[in-house]
């Protein structure tokens, strides 16, 4: 990609997409477009081939997503399942109608069967079933691939489909109804030092048993990924991007607890699920590739932790 291409983020706003924006800056990139949800509907299709029409992105990354937690997976099925497909047949059919010279589409780990072995590979998709929590979801990104695929293989286009393992950082979801587990974490151990700064002392209450294992991935290193890919990969088959090392969700929160500083009681609702019991991607294509995750975990989450604090107002 030449650094005046036109570069098309899908979800400029949200955690991936803003991570992507400030990436492809950093790199010298002047072009990238972007739409809000008021300026564009991406689930209209007469909206987003007009767009297409007019703006002709030359390159685009479809970062434009519904996503949560397994709270917000299980009350909202229909609207995760519908409003995802939409985004993603309406972009992907408009890239190949006005020419896209490559499109990237942001898949996630949760398109592996619920018990494949660990660590889950790119061929085992489609080779079990899937975890019942978030299985729309995952249908629709599933779809997405397929999509990706078929318009390679009839059109010949350039569609890439990238599998990011469980993504934190900057401009997270911290909504404790239906945000991801680290974030919410964070949003819960924040709240009890609050708490105990106003003379009250209360636990911390954690969804499950914490025996479930999880990869976790720096939004940022995630974008350097992707944009190492936008500018080398040129497959139809998927690839994962993650750190190859994951940790139980229990140790995660002793993590959290330990950074916030948080010295109080933690219980564990084991009435809670616990969703898939391990997921953890075995990303030696991409680092066979070249590329490699740069920021622990622990650094992640203070850089991520000094963001939310200094976006809270006292």
């Amino acid at each position: 990609m030449n650094n005046d291409a036109k570069i098309y983020i899908a979800g400029h706003n949200g955690m991936v997409g803003s991570a992507l924006k400030r990436r492809l800056i950093s790199l010298g990139y002047n072009n990238i477009i972007g739409k809000t949800h008021r300026e564009l509907d991406l689930t209209s299709q007469p909206e987003v081939e007009r767009f297409f029409e007019y703006e002709r992105p030359q390159y685009v990354i479809l970062a434009a997503a519904k996503v949560g937690g397994i709270l917000a997976n299980s009350t909202y099925p229909a609207d995760f399942i519908y409003g995802n497909l939409m985004i993603q047949n309406n972009i992907i059919h408009s890239a190949y109608r006005f020419g896209v010279k490559k499109l990237l589409f942001l898949g996630s780990s949760c398109i592996y069967p619920k018990l494949a072995p660990q660590p889950l590979k790119e061929e085992y998709l489609l080779t079990g079933q899937l975890e019942p929590t978030n299985e729309p979801y995952a249908v629709a990104k599933i779809a997405g691939i397929k999509m990706c695929q078929s318009y390679n293989r009839q059109y010949g286009t350039n569609f890439i489909s990238v599998m990011p393992t469980n993504l934190y950082g900057i401009n997270d979801n911290f909504d404790l109804n239906n945000s991801h587990v680290l974030p919410a974490m964070i949003r819960k151990f924040h709240d009890a030092m609050v708490s105990i700064e106003q003379g009250r002392v209360e636990p911390v209450v954690l969804w499950g048993t914490g025996v479930s294992r999880r990869e976790f991935l720096l939004v940022d290193d995630m974008a350097s990924a992707c944009i190492f890919l936008m500018e080398s990969y040129n497959s139809s088959e998927i690839i994962n991007i993650g750190t190859g090392l994951d940790i139980t969700i229990k140790e995660l929160a002793e993590e959290i607890r330990d950074i916030i500083g948080f010295r109080g009681e933690i219980i564990w609702d084991a009435s809670k699920p616990d969703g898939t019991p391990q997921k953890l991607l075995d990303v030696s294509k991409i680092n066979g590739l070249g590329w490699k995750a740069e920021m622990s975990l622990r650094d992640g989450i203070k850089q991520v932790y000094e963001w939310y604090c200094s976006r809270q107002v006292f």
